[in-house]
């Protein structure tokens, strides 16, 4: 008898006409790790949210060791034992890492009062088990997202749940913090526990689970022991056809020309110079002396683990944090001073890493969104051209194959349609500069390959591209030039040529090699 069962699941959502979840078994036994798979939009992360109740379902029954269930929210899970880290997860900004961990089971001291020694220390110690690289008092809202998703781990590992639902756990964690733990998941599927894992990496998938569901369009189109199956069969199985990257090789690879291609005579849309960030309050710089130039037809990867300046330099070269000292020119205009709003007039586009917050607004339309860097042109003395904004969204609609309509609200799409939302935003604006950061956190094979593709066409535009990463294999696939960043400053800058290896970038990003130690 499984653990778990959900039979016969349906959601339909009448606003959108979507049919997330189409009549859907999945069952979970006890001790075993279940990969859950598809791509963007077949419905897991639905099918899931039902479980743990953040969504309800339209039909269907939930079976919990062989009881009959009925889950209405997060909290008649988490009675039963069911955690969920979520892949837009949910933190309180103003609170601790460990007051975020411990909330709804917070230990106290004399009967009433919040124990914070004991907090840390519980925090602590499941931090330094799984080696994250946190610390229990860390304010949450001072995070960058790589590292919020770590305490959202930690938070739901400190609650000693019997059912782990993980979706997309790894996406900004470094390799090391990925194989630190998958051995946690490991020990704890061997102590009894259940894991679901929603992941669009199969080597993850073929390197840890029992188990494997695959989803399309909503339905299960099997089920199978990992073993059964190897990485081409789970790739065809989740697209429903071989995946293929086309006839072009790869951006960045070697028959490219962007491996190692001179483009010296090109002026630069973006130059940074001196830059330093060392916000009051703060110990160190959280940007030391940053130089660094993008010039048109280039791609400059920006590599780095999280947490050592990345989502800092994102913060300036989008105006969203003022420089300490340094300047900023883009398109040979100064633009140290200028806000976001300002650096677009000046020729700059932004694809921001946290698309949630920062990316778009998830109340507002599709077409709220997609008009909102071009309002001007769809209000004319007051009246909202209705007609022709209706006709430019459907039209990006078709180009970026976004699976939505113009009328509904963002949040009901996929992760992967949701940045394809905004991508046709940033690039119908004709800019000589776009930065893209972790561009494709959280999508499938196929939507992985669209942005990249988008990227790569960029850049045979002659754009200038700044692309900020934690992923290595991004990186070194798309980037013409390479900046690593440790502890906030440049410890190496390389043509991106056909010697260049993981291992070898890898050193200067924890500060083995270079000016880092």
């Amino acid at each position: 008898m499984p653990l778990l069962s959900l039979e016969g699941i349906t959601r339909f959502y009448f606003e959108s006409g979507v049919l997330a979840n189409d009549n859907v078994t999945f069952r979970l036994n006890k001790g075993e790790i279940h990969a859950l798979v598809g791509e963007n939009g077949a419905g897991k992360t639905t099918l899931m949210k039902i479980l743990y109740g953040l969504e309800k379902k339209d039909t269907g029954k939930l079976y919990f060791k062989g009881k009959e269930i009925e889950i209405h929210s997060p909290q008649d899970a988490n009675r039963l034992g069911i955690g969920m880290v979520r892949q837009h997860f949910r933190l309180i900004d103003e609170f601790s890492v460990a007051q975020n961990c411990v909330l709804g089971m917070e230990p106290v001291k004399k009967g009433i009062f919040f124990d914070n020694g004991k907090a840390l220390a519980l925090v602590n110690r499941v931090i330094d088990e799984n080696g994250f690289d946190l610390n229990g008092s860390d304010k949450v809202g001072s995070l960058p997202v790589g590292k919020q998703q770590q305490a959202a781990i930690v938070r739901m590992l400190c609650r000693n749940d019997e059912i782990l639902i993980l979706d997309e756990p790894t996406a900004v964690l470094t390799e090391r913090q990925r194989d630190n733990l998958f051995k946690t998941l490991n020990k704890l599927k061997y102590k009894g526990k259940s894991v679901i894992l929603i992941t669009h990496k199969i080597y993850e998938i073929k390197r840890i689970a029992d188990r494997v569901t695959v989803m399309r369009k909503g339905r299960i189109e099997g089920v199978y022991h990992n073993t059964d199956v190897d990485e081409s069969t789970l790739s065809r199985l989740i697209l429903g056809h071989d995946f293929n990257r086309g006839t072009a090789p790869a951006p960045g690879s070697k028959n490219t020309g962007t491996r190692g291609e001179s483009i010296q005579e090109e002026l630069p849309v973006l130059v940074m110079k001196d830059v330093v960030l060392f916000p009051s309050g703060t110990h160190k710089p959280l940007l030391e002396n940053i130089n660094l130039e993008v010039k048109r037809g280039e791609i400059v990867g920006v590599a780095g683990v999280s947490g050592n300046g990345l989502s800092e330099l994102e913060d300036v070269v989008s105006g969203l944090i003022p420089l300490t000292s340094g300047s900023i020119t883009l398109n040979g205009r100064d633009a140290t001073s200028l806000s976001t709003a300002g650096r677009r007039s000046a020729g700059a586009a932004y694809v921001p890493a946290d698309r949630m917050r920062r990316g778009v607004s998830l109340d507002a339309s599709v077409l709220e969104n997609m008009i909102i860097v071009r309002r001007s042109e769809f209000f004319k003395r007051g009246i909202f051209l209705k007609k022709d904004a209706y006709a430019y969204t459907r039209k990006l609609l078709s180009r970026f194959v976004i699976a939505g309509e113009p009328d509904i609200p963002v949040r009901n799409l996929s992760g992967g349609n949701i940045q394809k939302v905004i991508l046709s935003r940033e690039l119908s604006v004709d800019s000589d500069f776009i930065m893209f950061s972790q561009p494709a956190w959280g999508l499938d094979v196929s939507s992985s390959k669209f942005v990249h593709d988008r990227i790569a066409l960029l850049r045979e535009r002659k754009k200038g591209i700044l692309l900020i990463s934690t992923d290595l294999d991004e990186i070194l696939e798309l980037s013409t030039k390479i900046v690593v960043l440790y502890q906030g400053r440049v410890t190496g800058t390389f043509t991106n040529d056909a010697f260049l290896t993981k291992e070898f970038i890898g050193d200067y990003m924890l500060g083995v090699a270079g000016n880092g130690n």
